[in-house]
């Protein structure tokens, strides 16, 4: 709260718990916003726009993605069938490719290299020019956007491992990524100082869970929802209850298995990796949207990004080895459904992963718009088709509306163009002052301006 006790749009609720500073920004209310929401009522500048990444590895299949027809007024393909109630936020993008100018393809990131830095990395993964420059568009971006709130940035992966990130200040330092949704919960609603007195000190995230940060901040909520009217008390609750759904979410994931009297300890099998079936990514890619939508609303941070599963794509399913990347080389072609049944059921799961982020975004009212509405989210995958690496036809889709800044509801036919076309014409969207974007083929001057309001 300001010193004087109103309410601005960069009231933040403070408390203490167990020793450790807890913060629980505020989302943009309507006191905040002029009448139609779509702007801030004390400058008249408009809401922040968000910008994010959403990726997968393995593709889709050919023909099984792709809309039928070309503009407005598409339908999905039945791989994509799950974003159906988004299509008119969304925008499809078929028939893009990645030029390799000669090098030779590093299956499964020579693709997603190129779309995210607008060039190709050399045999040895790095970029042809050299170690510097060459960031991925979520921190060009950042360059332009991220640089006044807490946190630059957020990278999230379902997958277990820190590395699985495709957010790069330059060609060889890597953003790592969050692997657990508590740990994200910590940073965003933890300590805003150390202990002077323990440098290592972190607060404990099973503490501030159970408790809820909102046990903390007690006396300044109920102050705070004295001071508002009727419609943001509505919202202000509708906020709150969903922390603490949240808080009650990650507390089970902190509990230990109540004993079984029938169970006992098998032989101890070969160690799998962490976090990669695909029930366990599901759940913990649903809990980080939840997440990274508070602190986007809280404008903790305007830039995020999120893989679901690495290129080589490590999903699995409960009791096999066999992979989702894996299955998509071993796996025979079934010759009446013409495509690779037992691979090809992870696609449903991974397009309904980012149905339900696009969902979490637009659940969060902003006056008489949402949170999607004032993002613009990209996803993208390494490859058109996995079996043989295709660098053609690589599905990217755009959802959000960009603060009003992009056209929706589009299919667009590249015909062969550079993938770098999309990574342009967003940029150009955010504000990035360039008018060309990548190098030797990839390079472009043409962005798709159809999309640009």
């Amino acid at each position: 709260m300001s010193a004087t006790g109103k309410a601005s749009r960069r009231s933040v609720l403070r408390g203490m718990m167990g020793g450790a500073a807890v913060s629980v920004a505020l989302p943009f209310l309507d006191c905040f916003l002029n009448e139609s929401g779509t702007a801030l009522a004390a400058t008249g500048g408009p809401l922040p726009t968000v910008f994010g990444t959403w990726f997968w590895g393995c593709g889709l299949n050919p023909g099984r993605w792709e809309p039928a027809t070309f503009g407005k007024n598409y339908n999905f393909g039945v791989e994509l069938a799950p974003l159906a109630p988004y299509k008119d936020r969304i925008t499809t993008f078929s028939g893009l490719k990645v030029f390799l100018d000669g090098k030779g393809a590093k299956p499964h990131y020579t693709g997603d290299m190129a779309i995210l830095t607008g060039n190709v990395p050399t045999e040895g993964g790095v970029s042809s020019g050299g170690q510097a420059g060459f960031s991925s568009i979520d921190q060009i971006v950042a360059d332009q956007i991220g640089t006044r709130t807490r946190f630059r940035s957020l990278e999230t992966t379902g997958t277990g491992k820190p590395t699985d990130s495709l957010s790069r200040r330059a060609s060889g330092v890597q953003n790592p990524a969050e692997i657990s949704p508590v740990a994200l919960y910590t940073r965003v609603f933890g300590p805003d100082f150390h202990d002077p007195n323990a440098a290592d000190f972190k607060p404990d995230p099973k503490v501030m869970v159970r408790r809820s940060v909102l046990s903390a901040v007690t006396d300044q909520r109920e102050a705070l929802m004295k001071q508002v009217g009727m419609a943001d008390r509505a919202r202000l609750d509708e906020y709150f209850t969903s922390l603490r759904e949240l808080e009650q979410q990650l507390d089970i994931q902190l509990q230990k298995p109540a004993p079984l009297a029938a169970c006992s300890p098998a032989d101890k099998p070969d160690e799998l990796p962490p976090g990669t079936e695909i029930d366990t990514v599901v759940h913990n890619n649903q809990l980080f949207a939840k997440i990274l939508a508070h602190a986007i609303a809280c404008d903790q941070t305007r830039v995020f990004n999120v893989v679901f599963g690495e290129a080589t794509s490590p999903l699995r399913k409960a009791g096999t080895p066999m992979t989702h990347h894996i299955l998509t080389h071993e796996e025979p072609m079934d010759a009446t459904l013409g495509y690779q049944k037992e691979a090809s059921s992870f696609i449903k799961s991974i397009v309904e992963g980012f149905a339900f982020m696009l969902a979490t975004l637009d659940s969060i009212k902003e006056g008489d718009h949402t949170l999607l509405d004032r993002s613009l989210v990209m996803t993208a995958t390494d490859t058109g088709f996995a079996k043989i690496h295709s660098l053609e036809n690589i599905p990217i889709l755009l959802a959000g509306g960009a603060n009003g800044k992009v056209k929706t509801g589009m299919h667009i036919q590249a015909k062969g163009d550079p993938v770098t076309r999309v990574g342009l014409t967003l940029q150009q969207v955010m504000g990035v002052p360039l008018d060309n974007w990548g190098t030797l083929s990839l390079n472009t001057n043409k962005p798709f301006g159809e999309i640009i309001a």
